[in-house]
């Protein structure tokens, strides 16, 4: 159980940094805009290795591939990690590239979010809703797809992004309102408070004994009124004008 208790206490740690590198972000844009993005970017895939860790120590006892928000993230952290692959480039670090978001004038994208029940205010890590496919799905003819799963796992993953995580619906909208693929972006920080809050409460339920400053922190701010509802989705429009 200490070990447990060792990656719970670190991936509190991560979560910590990202909230602090997502405050600084506000200000640290206008003054080293590169900077800005590669802290934020790089404290989130932090959090994902954090969980990862966390899952390696953790999954004999708790499947973390039954659910779509913990499978998802599982995912994402492994494209992340091995980057064999140009996918997964964030919305901020994407309008940063040479030429900035002079690039898109005149188009528009379609940012994506889920829903907390209870209302709160969350950060916002967007990546292309097309890049978590073209990784999964072999329908796509992706040169990105991930070899390594197996044909099991591959429709379980692609089961949770379509149906789980509502992507269809997302995909479907955006064909009515005429939305390139390219152009939809979703928000991954309702997964990740879903994914945390889901696996937190198993651990207590299986008598963890949090420990650390951080870890207690977030224990009580992930309690049980944290829920995220997978079928509410909302939707912002970005023009580039």
């Amino acid at each position: 159980m200490k070990i447990k208790q060792n990656a719970v206490r670190v991936l509190a740690t991560t979560m910590r940094r990202y909230s602090e590198a997502n405050l600084a972000f506000k200000t640290l844009k206008h003054v080293d805009l590169e900077e800005a993005i590669e802290n934020l970017d790089r404290a989130f895939e932090s959090k994902l290795e954090a969980l990862h860790s966390l899952y390696d120590v953790d999954k004999s006892d708790f499947d973390y591939f039954v659910n779509p928000d913990t499978a998802v993230l599982i995912m994402l952290r492994n494209a992340l990690h091995h980057r064999d692959h140009e996918l997964f480039s964030s919305w901020n670090a994407e309008m940063n590239k040479p030429g900035g978001p002079r690039r898109f004038l005149g188009a528009e994208f379609l940012l994506v979010s889920h829903r907390l029940v209870n209302p709160a205010s969350t950060a916002r890590q967007f990546y292309k809703i097309q890049d978590f496919l073209m990784r999964v799905d072999p329908v796509l003819q992706s040169p990105a797809l991930e070899n390594k799963l197996s044909s099991a796992n591959r429709q379980s993953l692609i089961q949770h992004l379509r149906a789980g995580l509502h992507f269809d619906d997302v995909l479907r909208k955006a064909e009515r309102e005429r939305y390139p693929q390219k152009q939809i972006y979703l928000n991954v920080i309702p997964v990740f408070i879903s994914a945390v809050s889901r696996v937190f409460r198993s651990l207590r339920d299986r008598g963890l004994i949090f420990e650390g400053a951080d870890a207690l922190d977030f224990r009580d701010h992930f309690d049980e009124k944290l829920v995220v509802d997978f079928s509410n989705l909302n939707y912002d429009k970005v023009r580039i004008i």
